[in-house]
């Protein structure tokens, strides 16, 4: 089936007992409010002081992107039966920011569904305990992003956080997740979430020792997209030296978490930190294969159906392949182009040198 005709189809084309036979993603990313930020992290595609995304979206008149409820209750409602267990609402932007994230908690209660939330640890509007107590009962994992083990690093990575503030947050969030397990409700992970740089790979080992000090149950990342080139020098990608001093601090990182355990005697889970190929500078994972590709779906704020979790200038050259405000998410998972882009995506460039894909015994 061509995107085009996918996109002439309409939701009430497929009878129920067809749709049911159809298994799909297990988890769906729904970029919810990219726009919306209150942090202005270095590395990010939107809100970097090097980025023009929001300076260019206020000069050209266009408002904040921001998606319908509506868009993600009839994606939830659809795939009933199909295998969905999770959701994550915007990793781009804030999603606490997000002016429906009631409805989508709600959403996760009503279709059995666990959510996934990535934050960046300031818990705007509420504050930590009051989100803490909403979320946590609903979710699978918290990833909260966390760039530094000093004050000095945090800050100067995820521009105008507070590292007192944060760190105080977590604590509160943590408290109130373990309180919910002890009286034998549901128990989130809580994850640190990095991005590796030059600027913070030393204090590596010092992040997971945190991790484990706090109750921070696993600590995971992926190497730095280089958006600006004011940045670049900042990859541990970028030469055979910034590779072996990067494997350096993965062995570093693997044997302390074998030393220093968890309050509870477990060893913090370490995810994405492996040992780089000193000899192969533009492939992170030779022989490795993509996560996501028949596994994941992203869905954009205007509905763009996405493959995905690549900045979004660059999946875009993946292919156009639908949208789920014109066609069901699941005829275009089933569609020919995103088929051949499974069977096929080693030639594209972005997937040949993509951070995120793992190798093969990972």
């Amino acid at each position: 089936m061509s995107a085009v005709a996918v996109e002439q189809r309409t939701h009430h084309q497929a009878g129920p007992a067809a749709t049911r036979a159809r298994p799909g993603p297990w988890r769906i990313t729904f970029d919810t409010n990219p726009d919306d930020c209150n942090l202005h992290c270095i590395m990010c595609e939107d809100h970097s002081p090097y980025s023009t995304t929001q300076s260019d979206r206020r000069k050209a008149g266009r408002p904040k992107r921001l998606m319908g409820i509506d868009l993600i209750r009839r994606v939830m409602e659809e795939s009933k039966g199909r295998g969905l267990r999770e959701i994550i609402p915007s990793t781009m932007g804030e999603p606490l920011l997000y002016r429906h994230f009631d409805e989508i908690l709600g959403l996760c209660a009503e279709y059995g569904v666990k959510l996934n939330l990535t934050t960046n640890g300031t818990f705007p509007r509420r504050g930590a305990r009051a989100w803490a107590e909403r979320i946590v009962p609903v979710t699978s994992d918290v990833k909260v992003s966390w760039n530094g083990a000093t004050k000095a690093t945090q800050e100067n990575v995820m521009l105008g956080s507070n590292w007192e503030t944060v760190l105080d947050n977590l604590r509160t969030f943590i408290a109130v997740r373990d309180s919910h397990a002890a009286r034998g409700g549901n128990r989130c992970r809580v994850t640190f979430q990095l991005t590796f740089m030059e600027i913070n790979v030393n204090e590596l080992p010092d992040i997971v020792k945190l991790a484990a000090d706090l109750g921070v149950d696993r600590v995971k990342g992926h190497h730095l997209w280089v958006h600006f080139s004011e940045i670049r020098r900042q990859s541990m990608r970028r030469s055979q030296e910034a590779i072996a001093r990067w494997n350096a601090v993965v062995d570093a990182a693997h044997e302390l978490v074998e030393q220093h355990r968890l309050p509870r005697g477990d060893r913090v889970l370490l995810e994405n930190i492996f040992r780089l190929d000193v000899d192969d500078v533009g492939d992170i994972a030779p022989g490795g294969v993509c996560p996501f590709l028949g596994q994941e779906a992203w869905v954009a704020s205007d509905g763009r159906f996405n493959p995905c979790c690549a900045p979004d200038a660059l999946r875009r050259t993946l292919g156009y392949f639908g949208n789920v405000n014109r066609a069901s998410l699941y005829d275009i998972w089933e569609s020919r182009e995103y088929k051949d882009l499974q069977a096929n995506y080693l030639q594209n460039t972005l997937c040949q040198g993509c951070n995120m894909r793992r190798p093969a015994d990972s």
